[in-house]
């Protein structure tokens, strides 16, 4: 080898260890964060250089590698995040880390007090008295196919509708339903609506993400999207979820899909509206640890692709789902 190509490959080398080097660490933070500043410090100081506010921002700033802390404030983010490409990827044994140390991704907005309408009221538990009536109201929310309503920030109990059914099932105080495009909710004795910290499925997904690879999501609370808490439906490679609760969203927790391959790890998803976990056609999915509580759907509902559960492969759905038992 020419002494000249020797210099190049060694340039090529150094280039290539500089990248792997060179991944920053983006703080974020929704209380005293600026999308003004550079993010490159947990605190605020005088330079600009403390945490942005948003983790959108945070992304924008974001280079292939990178680590994005979160910082867990106690309140929510109220955000919609999307992962694309080489930018938001990572490299094999440096991958791009998105860290929520326990924050909520939430995609709630509250219902506007006018925005309900009352549907009628019924006697309960057979009884004759005036105070045994309970009403029950509606409002029609702006997406409709799939919904969920919160109550204080968590699910609001569920009651599953016929849709062939002419009227909505009947319903005991605090619980809800989805029917025709609206949401009904019964109410307790004498009190209105507006009385209850009530919110519904406004944004459509937590976390989208389209063409990535190594890219580590964890330790997230991922609720009350009207789609999925997180998807990956196209190009997404070595995508590792860990310790994230995915709840209270329209159509599915996590949801995975074209020629993506995702591992999901000690982590919890429940209360979702369609799936629990939904899979479509060429994609892989590997579960570690990890529960798929079916209270309001079915734990899995495969539309094709595989799953494997600690490395063995399952088939066709499961209604329910639990991790093995650990000796």
């Amino acid at each position: 080898m020419r002494p000249i190509s020797i210099a190049l490959v060694l340039v090529g080398v150094l280039a290539t260890v500089g990248s792997f080097a060179w991944g920053r660490d983006i703080f974020v933070n929704n209380l005293s964060g600026d999308d003004r500043f550079t993010g490159h410090q947990r605190t605020t100081s005088s330079d600009g250089a403390g945490p942005v506010r948003t983790i959108e921002k945070a992304l924008r700033l974001a280079q292939q590698g990178d680590r994005i802390e979160v910082e867990n404030t106690g309140e929510p983010y109220r955000e919609s995040l999307s992962l694309m490409g080489r930018r938001h990827s990572g490299y094999p044994g440096q991958p791009l880390v998105l860290n929520g140390h326990g924050a909520v991704l939430d995609g709630t907005a509250p219902v506007p007090p006018n925005a309900w309408e009352h549907f009628g009221a019924r006697r309960t538990n057979g009884s004759t008295s005036s105070d045994g009536w309970l009403s029950v109201f509606r409002f029609q929310p702006p997406r409709v196919q799939f919904q969920q309503l919160f109550l204080g920030g968590r699910p609001a109990p569920c009651v599953a509708a016929n849709p062939a059914a002419d009227a909505p099932p009947k319903l005991e105080p605090l619980q809800w339903c989805l029917h025709r495009g609206y949401i009904y909710y019964a109410v307790e004795r004498n009190k209105p609506p507006a009385d209850y910290p009530l919110t519904y499925a406004s944004r459509p997904a937590g976390i989208s993400l389209l063409a990535v690879q190594h890219v580590v999501i964890q330790d997230f609370v991922i609720q009350g999207y009207h789609l999925d808490g997180i998807n990956a439906l196209e190009s997404c490679r070595m995508v590792h979820l860990i310790r994230v609760t995915c709840r209270g969203n329209g159509r599915s927790g996590i949801a995975v899909g074209g020629a993506s391959l995702v591992d999901i790890e000690q982590s919890r998803i429940g209360d979702n509206g369609y799936a629990q976990l939904l899979t479509r056609p060429w994609s892989e999915t590997h579960l570690r640890d990890t529960e798929l509580i079916s209270n309001t759907a079915p734990a899995w509902v495969d539309e094709g692709g595989k799953v494997f559960r600690d490395g063995q492969e399952i088939r066709g759905g499961l209604d329910e789902f639990a991790p093995p038992k650990r000796p």
